[in-house]
């Protein structure tokens, strides 16, 4: 029998879903911390340059191969070689998607239960500089069974709306969680830049001191870049693979890029002004959200509002990024073994909010790696997908664009349905290769400092 390959409804349902795929807690959570541990500006601007010069040719590469296949990553790559051999790139984005939705789940979880504090007041009388916040934060973080609580109802969440389809689950709610995430993110930006003291954020952010930017810097934005766009899990070539045949990949792949880096710039606009205008440290860390940022929201006129607000904002980013990874693994499924998505999504999602327990339990103590040193599972989980099967994910996709499908195939893809008659092959072939040499570098210098510290 014949399946039916589902698409979007609407090019502005695909790119709110694709931008809704990319904007996470990459954007909102962790781009802000990047952000204040390696100088803020200049860490900004090799950010931005990364993002064209490696994020746009992988993505619009995945994009080509989804739409001209019209299959998962697995099927792809399989298609477009002509043999077997490419499809275990597929499969490693497909597994990548797995694992990162077992501990993503985990921080989503979070998000839902600072979202409920917000709401009850909990944060009122918290003030800058207190240890109340972080107390209540490593309290939170060490229960062992809440947090996992919190975490499979955010799986749940991804569920649900997985299981109703393209149209009627991510599109549909792409179409109303996107639009809100913009609206809350821009009152956040309003308010941050009204408060006294704010323009130090604003200088922070966007006047470059290059002295402050070191080695560890530049390779911490280039991976970001590269990690923020979902590239490298098969994302995208799965969203690309709902695509009609005239549908305008260049222009949808630059509006999803200028998306992504709005709202990453919007959130640090938002973070930093509170921040500097509170004279709060701006290179906190990963606790910058979840532990200083509460103890400002009282500080603010309508704070409490603010901080709804905020967290809310913060849950819909990683639902909307969430999302899209696990689709990655039920249309495996779906594509490859003739599934219904209804019992793939189920059985899949419970698998990985089943791992995803084991990740939150190994942050309060339950950690089944415990014999093996201090990593804990969920620290293993993170550090295999993110640092190391994402960005061999994209080298070797940028890859299989030069070597094995050929530039000239994937221009004719990418310029069907735009007014483009023709692009030099020379030029997008220094892109792709490019892009690849610097995830390259991205990976090796993650490995190099594995294995210098074997030796210190």
């Amino acid at each position: 029998m014949t399946r039916t390959r589902e698409h979007w409804g609407s090019r502005i349902g695909f790119i709110l879903a694709a931008a809704g795929s990319a904007v996470g807690l990459g954007n909102i959570w962790k781009y802000p911390y990047m952000a204040g541990q390696h100088g803020g500006a200049a860490f900004t601007l090799i950010y931005l340059i990364c993002i064209f010069v490696v994020g746009l040719p992988i993505l619009l590469a995945e994009f080509a191969m989804g739409r001209r296949t019209q299959l998962n990553p697995v099927g792809a790559f399989r298609t477009l070689s002509g043999n077997k051999t490419w499809k275990w790139v597929g499969f490693l984005g497909v597994s990548a998607a797995f694992i990162i939705l077992s501990f993503y789940s985990v921080i989503g979880g979070w998000t839902i239960k600072y979202t409920f504090l917000a709401l009850l007041g909990a944060f009122g009388d918290f003030t800058p500089g207190s240890d109340v916040s972080a107390r209540m934060y490593d309290a939170f973080i060490n229960k062992p069974f809440e947090p996992a609580l919190w975490h499979l109802l955010f799986m749940a969440l991804c569920i649900l709306i997985i299981a109703r389809g393209v149209k009627s689950g991510i599109e549909r709610w792409s179409k109303i969680l996107m639009p809100l995430l913009l609206v809350i993110l821009v009152v956040l930006v309003i308010r941050g830049i009204t408060l006294e003291g704010s323009m130090e954020g604003i200088r922070f952010l966007f006047q470059p001191k290059w002295g402050d930017l070191g080695a560890s810097g530049v390779v911490a934005a280039l991976g970001h870049a590269f990690f923020t766009i979902s590239l490298g899990m098969g994302a995208m070539i799965t969203y690309g693979s709902y695509l009609q045949p005239d549908s305008d990949l260049l222009k949808s792949g630059l509006a999803i890029i200028l998306l992504d880096t709005a709202i990453a710039l919007l959130a640090g606009i938002a973070i930093f002004t509170a921040v500097f205008a509170f004279g709060e440290n701006p290179a906190e860390g990963e606790g910058l959200i979840f532990v200083v940022l509460p103890t400002l929201f009282p500080q603010i006129p309508g704070g409490s509002i603010f901080g709804i607000l905020f967290f809310f904002l913060l849950f819909v980013a990683a639902l909307t990024s969430a999302v899209s990874i696990l689709e990655v693994v039920t249309a495996y499924f779906i594509d490859e073994k003739g599934w219904n998505r209804s019992r793939t999504t189920f059985l899949f999602g419970g698998i990985i909010a089943s791992i995803g327990v084991l990740a939150s339990l190994s942050l309060s103590g339950y950690n089944i790696l415990s014999p093996l040193g201090d990593l804990t599972f969920f620290g293993l989980l993170d550090t295999v997908s993110y640092k190391y099967m994402l960005p061999v994910g994209g080298f070797l996709t940028a890859v299989f664009v030069v070597v094995r499908w050929g530039v000239p195939q994937f221009i004719e893809e990418l310029i069907s349905g735009t007014s483009l008659s023709r692009a030099p092959v020379p030029v997008v072939t220094t892109f792709f290769v490019v892009a690849g040499l610097v995830v390259a570098y991205i990976l090796l210098s993650e490995v190099w400092v594995v294995v210098k510290s074997w030796f210190v």
